[in-house]
């Protein structure tokens, strides 16, 4: 990937986008943690084993014994912890599994799930460059005052409180800076997802979109496949919402914009 370092966003648009301030919240109270030691992934599992096992029962707990739920994938994906600052919880977890030539779909699973997204051709999805985003989880200590679901819509009105319901479209953003981070570290250039409808909902809601196939699947439910060049998603972002497009990216500094963007603002 050929980048120009990035700029500063231009002040009009960040006064232009002008909407509770979740990015503040965000800054303010989380961090990103690279899964670097095998006693951070099994935090991550255990957040996994809470929502997938416990809550949802999307997996089952007894094929996940020691209160960690584990697969395949884990052995070739790379993952992160969103860590709130003031009371050292964990907020929320995500991963992103990395391509593999030897397996079956290339060891991704919404290629297996998807039937469009593992008929792509090379030019839409790079066979060895695109990766997938999978256990987008926020920690149910962080949705407690909810009633709606994994992804809470994010209310209009009222600052966001520092746990709770309003305090979900921060950690969506820590969620989402990891996983720009990631896809940087691994050199992945695309990536592609099996995302409920409320996940969608809520990304739209921050300016963050995603193609779908067009395809509808039973995936736990009703999910759509979706995929994104990470060049164009985040291009887009920078458009639409800069404070946005600066908290994922540390304006610029994680994954810089090409220069032709650059010269356009």
């Amino acid at each position: 990937m050929a980048f120009q370092a990035g700029g500063a966003v231009p002040a009009s648009r960040t006064q232009a986008a002008a909407v509770p301030d979740w990015t503040d919240i965000y800054y303010r109270c989380f961090d990103v943690v690279r899964c670097d030691t095998a006693e951070l992934i099994e935090k991550a599992q255990r957040l996994r084993y809470q929502v997938y096992c416990l809550e949802t029962g999307f997996e089952d707990p007894a094929a996940n014994p020691g209160g960690l739920e584990t697969d395949a994938a884990d052995a070739h994906a790379a993952h992160c912890l969103l860590m709130h600052k003031p009371s050292g919880l964990i907020a929320g977890t995500v991963r992103l599994i990395l391509p593999r030539e030897e397996e079956p779909h290339l060891g991704l699973p919404a290629r297996r799930v998807s039937p469009r997204l593992a008929e792509f051709p090379e030019q839409v999805l790079p066979r060895r460059l695109t990766a997938e985003i999978s256990r987008f989880s926020i920690s149910k200590e962080f949705r407690k005052r909810c009633d709606d679901g994994l992804y809470p819509a994010p209310p209009a009105d009222a600052e966001p409180d520092i746990l709770g319901r309003r305090a979900v479209p921060s950690i969506t953003l820590g969620l989402m800076r990891a996983i720009v981070q990631m896809t940087r570290d691994n050199a992945m250039t695309h990536v592609v997802a099996i995302v409920e409808p409320a996940l969608i909902r809520l990304l739209l809601r921050l300016g963050i979109r995603f193609e779908k196939t067009g395809e509808r699947v039973d995936y736990h439910g009703i999910r759509y496949p979706v995929y994104r060049d990470m060049d164009a998603l985040l291009a887009e972002i920078y458009m639409r919402r800069p404070d946005v497009w600066g908290a994922i990216t540390d304006h610029g500094s994680i994954w810089p914009l090409p220069a032709r963007l650059l010269a356009r603002s």
